[in-house]
């Protein structure tokens, strides 16, 4: 996997924050309130420590099932993973800038998992302790997400437990500075977010970084 869809992925994970607000937002403000007495900012940075080991995870299990695929049908299945990504990665810019909402269709399709994991969370909290911070984090990193399935259809053309693994964390890297903003109830952030041209802005740009990476394959 070159370089180049690494940054890709997280410049889509960056510029998702208006997506990030709205899917997680809720989320971790509930997670705030459920913290014990003392500094939160540990327990967001556990939280975020989870979250992002358990997209790598996703990484290297989708990575190594690909793996398994033998080399002509590899080459054909990871073009097609490749033009798929990149138009959800279209479809998600349309979404954060408030164009259309057919990426909701598509992220109800991991609900019957999402139904599962649900009740392991409610007996995390309230948090009692950084551990739990962790597990809560890892959980959720299986959240449905319209950009996390564009970022495992990436892991998963890797064909490699390691790259995949790598493409993950590299997406969710990129949603770092504003999950971890939001945890800590930024006002200016939340507001930004919300304004129409920062958040067509940033669907904009999407949508032009999935149409490039389209583009790039044809030459």
């Amino acid at each position: 996997m070159p370089e180049f869809s690494y940054l890709a992925l997280f410049i889509a994970g960056l510029l998702g924050g208006g997506h990030c607000l709205g899917m997680c937002g809720g989320v971790v403000a509930a997670f705030s309130m459920n913290l014990p007495a003392g500094p939160r900012w540990p327990h967001h940075l556990a939280f975020n420590i989870g979250r992002l080991s358990g997209y790598t995870l996703i990484g290297i299990i989708l990575g190594a099932i690909a793996s398994f695929a033998s080399i002509g049908i590899l080459q054909q299945v990871k073009d097609v993973l490749y033009v798929l990504a990149n138009l959800l990665l279209v479809l998600m810019g349309c979404y954060v800038a408030g164009w259309n909402r057919w990426l909701l269709r598509l992220e109800s399709l991991g609900a019957p998992l999402w139904r599962r994991i649900q009740p392991l969370l409610k007996t995390l909290l309230p948090v009692r302790h950084l551990g739990q911070s962790l597990a809560v984090g890892l959980l959720w990193g299986w959240m449905p997400c319209g950009l996390v399935y564009t970022a495992s259809l990436s892991a998963l053309a890797t064909a490699s437990p390691l790259e995949g693994g790598q493409v993950m964390l590299a997406f969710g890297l990129g949603t770092l500075p504003n999950l971890l903003l939001i945890g800590q109830a930024s006002g200016w952030l939340v507001c930004a977010l919300r304004r129409p041209w920062l958040r067509q802005l940033a669907g904009g740009l999407l949508v032009l970084l999935g149409l490039w990476r389209l583009l790039a394959l044809l030459f």
